[in-house]
């Protein structure tokens, strides 16, 4: 697929992405972690960049954490099929 550019708006700040991605993930990501900006800087009564960052590291472990997971149930798989064997 062809890179596009796609504007989206993180933290009441407008960004240029380049990707292949279609635009509509980039806004569904986008989306999400404004979301995230949004609610730490809420619940932690801090700015916006200090929040920006929180939440990189609360997305970083959710996604070390789906890594995790998603190795075990593979594991777990790969078990089952052996079995079945």
């Amino acid at each position: 697929m062809e890179k596009q550019t796609t504007a989206v708006r993180v933290a009441g700040r407008e960004y240029t992405l380049v990707s292949s991605d279609a635009p509509a993930h980039l806004q569904r990501v986008a989306m999400y972690v404004d979301r995230k900006i949004t609610e730490t800087a809420f619940a932690a009564r801090m700015n916006k960049e200090n929040a920006a960052v929180l939440a990189a590291l609360n997305i970083a472990d959710e996604l070390i954490k789906a890594h995790d997971e998603n190795a075990r149930l593979r594991r777990a798989l790969n078990e089952l099929r052996r079995e079945e064997n």
